[in-house]
Parts: C-alpha cells; sequence; structure tokens
C-alpha cells in the first residue's frame, strides 16, 4: 500500500495579518500533482485542516476543492483527522456526503466510521478509535486519535473518573488507550496509527498552538503503538522523524512557513511504502516555498533602505530589524514600504540598550508558563510558588477545553 502523510495545513492563516490564501492555493494545486504522480492508495492528513475553529469561506472552498480532486470520485481513500485548531463538529459536517466519495473525516477519540463502502473500497471494521479498510485487496488497520484534549480522552476511558485515575498522567492515560486498541493489529493486516498529539523529543517551533500546557498534555514515545508498522502525526510544524527501534514515527509538519521561526529547515510530507509484515519504506518530498520568509538584520536605516531597493521584486515576506540611536520615523518607514512591499515588521534595535535582550526575548517562542513567570517575576520581583504555577496551569487546561 503507498501511502501520503500531510498534516497542519492551516487553511485561512495569516501572517502578521496578512493572508496566506494564494500561497496555500499553489500548494493545494502541488499536492494535488504529488498525489497523482506517485500513484497514492491513501492520503492521511493528520490535523490542524484550518488555522480557525471558524475558518473563511475562501479556506473551506479551497480545502472541499482539494478532496475533491485527491479522491477522483472514491478511487482514492482519504482518511483526515482534526487536529487542536479544527472545530471537531464543523470539520465533519460533510461526512456523510465525503464517505461516499471515499474521504472519512474523524472528529474525537470518540468518532468511529461506518462499516460497509467507501467510495470505491470498504470499511471491514470499525468503532471508537480504530477502523479496517481494504484498498485494492490490502487491508489496513489504522488506530485513529484526533486531538486526544484530557477531556476528550477522559470522555473514551472511563465511564467514571475516580480519584486514583484522575491522578494518572496524561501520557499513562494515552498509551492506555493506545495498549486496548493496538489489540487490533494483526500480522495479515498493514499496521498504521494517526494522531495529533505533541510527543516529548519533537521539535517546535513558534506558529504551533501549545497543547502540552506545562509538560501535562506531552506523550512518551513508550507509550505510542509501537507494534504499528507507521506512526503518521500531526502538530509540530517541523518534519522530523521521532526515533524508535521497528516503528517509524514522523511529524509530516505544515507546507509553509507560518512563522519566522520555521526559516530554517524545508517544508515536505512523506511517502510510505508499506506491506504486511514487513518495515515501512519512508521517502520525503520536498515542497516548493512559493513566498519565503527573511529576517534582515541592518546596521542602520541607510543599509535598510539599500536592502528594500536591492530585492524590490523579490517575491517573499520581511522582517527588518535595524539598529539605531533613536526611534526610526514614519518617512523613512513609508519608503521602505515603498521600495520593498510585503514588509511585515520593522523593529528598531536601539542601540545602548541591551540588544542582546532585545533579540532573544520573542513572545511567541514562549510557552504559555514561562510567560506567566516572566510577568509574575516581573509585577512582583519573585518568582511564582509551585501551588501558585499549578493553580495557572490548570485554569489554562480548563480554557484550552472549552476552546
Amino acid at each position: 500500500m503507498r501511502i501520503l502523510h500531510t498534516s497542519d495545513w492551516h487553511l485561512g492563516k495569516n501572517l502578521e495579518n496578512v493572508s496566506r490564501i494564494d500561497e496555500q492555493e499553489k500548494f493545494i494545486d502541488d499536492f494535488v500533482e504529488i498525489v497523482e504522480e506517485n500513484n497514492i492508495d491513501m492520503v492521511i492528513i493528520a490535523g490542524d485542516i484550518y488555522d480557525h475553529s471558524n475558518p473563511p469561506a475562501k479556506a473551506e472552498k479551497m480545502f472541499y476543492r482539494a478532496l475533491k480532486e485527491i479522491s477522483k470520485d472514491g478511487e482514492r481513500i482519504i482518511l483526515i483527522i482534526s487536529g487542536n485548531h479544527d472545530n471537531p463538529e464543523r470539520l465533519v459536517a460533510a461526512s456523510p456526503l465525503a464517505y461516499e466519495q471515499g474521504i472519512i473525516m474523524l472528529a474525537t477519540p470518540k468518532s468511529h466510521v461506518q462499516v460497509g463502502k467507501c467510495g470505491k473500497h470498504k470499511i471491514v471494521d470499525g468503532g471508537e478509535g480504530h477502523l479496517e479498510v481494504e484498498i485494492n485487496g490490502e487491508r489496513a488497520v489504522i488506530l485513529a486519535i484526533p486531538y486526544p484534549s484530557e477531556k476528550r480522552l477522559n470522555e473514551v476511558i472511563y465511564h467514571s473518573i475516580e480519584e486514583e485515575d484522575r491522578q494518572r498522567t496524561y501520557s499513562d492515560r494515552l498509551g492506555e488507550l493506545f495498549k486496548k486498541l493496538s489489540q487490533k493489529y494483526r500480522a495479515d493486516t498493514i499496521n498504521l496509527a494517526v494522531s495529533h498529539l505533541f510527543v516529548i523529543g519533537g521539535e517546535e517551533s513558534a506558529s504551533e498552538r501549545n497543547i502540552q500546557l506545562g509538560g501535562s498534555l506531552a506523550v512518551t514515545t513508550s507509550k505510542l503503538p509501537l507494534e504499528a508498522q507507521y506512526i503518521a502525526l500531526g502538530h509540530l510544524h517541523r518534519p522530523q522523524e521521532i526515533k524508535n527501534k521497528g516503528c517509524k514515527i514522523f511529524y509530516a509538519g505544515s507546507p509553509l512557513q507560518y512563522s519566522k521561526s520555521e526559516i530554517g529547515y524545508s517544508k515536505s510530507c512523506y511517502l510510505v511504502d508499506v506491506v504486511a509484515g514487513t518495515e515501512a519504506r519512508v521517502e520525503k518530498i520536498l515542497f516548493k516555498n512559493y513566498k519565503p520568509i527573511e529576517i534582515w538584520k541592518c546596521e542602520n536605516v541607510e543599509h535598510a533602505m539599500h536592502l528594500c531597493r536591492e530585492n524590490s521584486e523579490r517575491e517573499l515576506w520581511v522582517y527588518l530589524e535595524i539598529k539605531t540611536d533613536k526611534y526610526i520615523s514614519q518617512e523613512d518607514i513609508k519608503n521602505m514600504k515603498a521600495l520593498k512591499k510585503d514588509i511585515l515588521e520593522i523593529k528598531p534595535i536601539i542601540c545602548g540598550e541591551n540588544e542582546e535582550e532585545q533579540d532573544d526575548y520573542d513572545i511567541n517562542e514562549k510557552k504559555i508558563d514561562e510567560l506567566f513567570k516572566d510577568f509574575y517575576y516581573n509585577q512582583r520581583k519573585v518568582n511564582p510558588t509551585k501551588e501558585l504555577m499549578n493553580l495557572f496551569l490548570s485554569i489554562a487546561n480548563e480554557e484550552g477545553e472549552e476552546e
């Protein structure tokens, strides 16, 4: 079976309030072409289809066009799970129609698929968190866990939550679920898993919304269903392998650079060739960078003007950092933007101030617990107590559940 693993499309996402729809349209066109050129049997999209729970109509239209072109009237299976950015119910609202086209959409860990015909293929078994699909004579058992928030995870695991269970870690609870579901794997099937979560050891960037507040929603590799031949993950925007003996575990990453923290590496998806009883073969397929993000570190305003003039015709997003002994005038800002469109930010680095501190402290790079500690110290000149931090994180987790 030939599988293409992608994730974190974040359709409708802006960069500093500037639309990325045009770049996302180009990505969709190229992705459909990649699917066709590589004779893919099944496409897995591991969550965060949209950037917000209420995506713009243009983003939804773009997504449905992509599904139609990829599925080819049910010839190809597409498996989609929700991520922490998605509104689960809204994402899967079109499921009854999509199912006829071979498109499987799963909202929460409690979701299950209907056994029977799915496009031109067949679902032969299904229940909460798992399905078995037959594609061109081959069968695959897939453990599918859409973004498992603590609330959703507890709904699947416990009918009544006792105090002892409540004290168990998130990682342990998720491990229990995967262990139970792994019993569905067989020697004569292709065994896969897909989820949207944070695995300890994965490299983060600034554009992911934190789902592991204070580390509480982080999962250790040992708790994953390692009996699988391939685990397709979503959430982290850097394409990467989570090293483990035997099972192949990959984050596909996002298709575009969604913040300036993502400019140091290429974007991609993963082509997976796998048959029952053998190790999966994985190949990275690189995406085009339609409009790169660059950070220009300038010695003065004149240097910034020179770079704007020199790069005026290049298609890219620009962050300008300019050393200066005074604040930059509106006239200079206007002239820079006239020379170079798509300047996203002009940041003065004031000479005489602690320049290293200005460079190092980026609110987008900080986790929510770190921001709270910094704010508390700034206000009171002492660090918050452990009890206060635990209280803050519990409140923040509750807010995340409601979101």
